[in-house]
């Protein structure tokens, strides 16, 4: 159980972390979005235990663990994800808007 000041260094960190990341695979990449549709990913390996291609070669159980994990995730957690994904979607619009300000090279 985490406390206050736990939550709310979690939250930074992840939105932090999650925006820094997006942006630079954003700008290298040339593209808007990458992170945000990556993120999703992302988090299915953070609170999974099943190993990438157990996904593949055993999906009715690999996607059983997965319901059952985030089912499993206390509300701390799960705001501490979704921090990770406003800061993954807030790195889009900062690429987004640097282009339209004629940035060339974002």
């Amino acid at each position: 159980m985490l406390n206050l000041p736990q939550l709310i260094i979690a939250i930074l960190l992840y939105f932090v972390l999650f925006f820094g990341i997006g942006f630079i695979l954003n700008m290298l990449l040339r593209s808007t979005w990458t992170m945000a549709v990556l993120y999703p990913v992302v988090i299915l390996f953070i609170i999974s235990d099943a190993g990438f291609f157990q996904y593949f070669t055993n999906p009715a159980a690999s996607f059983s663990s997965l319901g059952s994990s985030a089912a499993s995730l206390a509300v701390a957690d799960m705001v501490i994800l979704a921090a990770g994904m406003i800061g993954a979607v807030l790195s889009g619009i900062a690429i987004r808007m640097l282009r339209a300000r004629g940035y060339r090279m974002f």
